[in-house]
């Protein structure tokens, strides 16, 4: 069940649905976007896609700002993995762009667990050129997964 839920989030956006109702997230980057889930298990995803014109910066590369938020999603999506029902509120993404993707290049997008634990998830996602492997960025993604308080103990009196 918890597979289905992330692969749901990966495929209709952050809300369940890509109609074009959503926010920014969902209108600007989901629709669209063309990413397709290749692989899901629990701790890992991977993705792949093409690099769309609309997500390119003015040197005509791969824009940081959307490959950051493309770590959010795909980090997000590990910690469902885990059967949690929330993704938790994001703390840190830290982003090394080491090359340059382009226009139509196909890509791939892995997203590892590297711990998840009671209040705090670590993620760790790879984006390779998907013709030579070569990594093209890298991220870690920490989240405060929040728990609920326990419900309120019943006295009798």
């Amino acid at each position: 069940m918890e597979l289905e839920r992330a692969k749901k989030y990966l495929e209709k956006g952050v809300d369940g649905n890509a109609d074009g109702n959503g926010g920014m997230f969902e209108n600007f980057m989901m629709q669209g976007l063309g990413l397709l889930l290749d692989s899901i298990e629990r701790g890992r995803v991977l993705c792949s896609m093409k690099v769309p014109v609309r997500l390119l910066n003015p040197g005509n590369t791969f824009h940081g700002g959307a490959t950051t938020s493309l770590v959010d999603l795909v980090g997000s999506a590990v910690i469902l993995t885990y059967g949690l029902t929330s993704t938790g509120v994001s703390v840190e993404i830290s982003l090394s762009l080491l090359d340059a993707a382009f226009a139509n290049e196909e890509i791939e997008i892995e997203g590892r667990a590297l711990r998840i634990g009671k209040t705090v998830a670590v993620v760790n996602v790879e984006f390779r050129k998907k013709s030579t492997a070569k990594i093209f960025a890298q991220a870690r993604h920490t989240k405060y997964l929040h728990i609920p308080p326990p419900p309120p103990v019943q006295t009798k009196m």
